[in-house]
């Protein structure tokens, strides 16, 4: 769906937000690892979707085995972005946008798809209602 139709549907149905889930394969596998690169991106996505950060971003390394990998999280003021990495599975990346504030989730998907140079992209889009 297009970004015009997106809003219209967004306004019509009244939501009380937007999310964006993109998943990204084949990621860098350098910059998913990088807890300053991850934080840099957080920075410009906030930028690009004219969004405002809310205290700092938060990147941690966790768990262990195949699920040991960076995560991190930020608060927006109009609600969070999330974002999960799998550095064992094919490089990938998992990150959720969630505002109740209408954004351009395809610019997200886009943005991070160049930014963390991956192979592949895919995204879903739920208005919360």
């Amino acid at each position: 769906m297009d970004t015009k139709t997106l809003r219209q549907e967004y306004k019509k149905a009244r939501a009380w937000g937007l999310l964006a889930s993109i998943d990204l394969a084949g990621c860098d596998h350098q910059l998913i690892q990088s807890p300053q690169a991850i934080k840099q991106f957080v920075k410009e996505l906030v930028d690009l979707l004219k969004m405002k950060a809310h205290g700092p971003t938060r990147v941690e390394k966790f768990a262990e085995g195949s699920l040991e990998g960076y995560s991190a999280f930020q608060f927006i003021e109009t609600s969070s972005i999330t974002l999960h990495f799998d550095d064992k599975q094919g490089d990938r990346a998992f990150i959720d946008v969630f505002s109740c504030c209408f954004f351009n989730p395809e610019s997200a998907e886009k943005f991070a798809k160049k930014y963390f140079k991956a192979k592949t992209s895919r995204s879903k889009i739920l208005l919360r209602k």
